[in-house]
């Protein structure tokens, strides 16, 4: 399909990358769910996409989420920026540099398949 889309998040890598018809485009580190509130595997969709989401589960922003499964989304992570991989998250994808964050929510369209594994 031309101009497919997808985001691969790998655990083992700790990368998530953004792909189009098959070809890397871009790779970027990623933090996964902590012990406890693990990033669950499989096939999904973008279904949402909030620019400026607050958590009110955790007290957090979360600039630049894309949803996916649940309350689970890729975002921007001021945590995983200022402490690196001290710290897990409650279940989504961290990306830790802000520039990164926003090309990925420019870039990904709601529909778009989110693969973790």
């Amino acid at each position: 399909m031309k101009g497919a889309k997808v985001a691969c998040a790998s655990k083992a890598d700790r990368k998530l990358r953004y792909m189009e018809n098959g070809k890397v485009i871009a790779e970027f580190d990623a933090r996964f769910g902590a012990p406890g509130t693990q990033t669950r595997n499989g096939v999904f969709k973008v279904y949402m996409k909030h620019q400026n989401h607050y958590s009110t589960i955790y007290h957090v922003t979360m600039p630049y989420a894309m949803f996916f499964d649940g309350g689970e989304a890729i975002h921007y992570s001021a945590d995983f920026a200022r402490y690196g991989w001290a710290h897990g998250s409650g279940g989504c994808i961290n990306v830790r540099d802000m520039n990164a964050a926003r090309w990925l929510w420019n870039k990904i369209p709601v529909g778009t398949k989110v693969v973790v594994y």
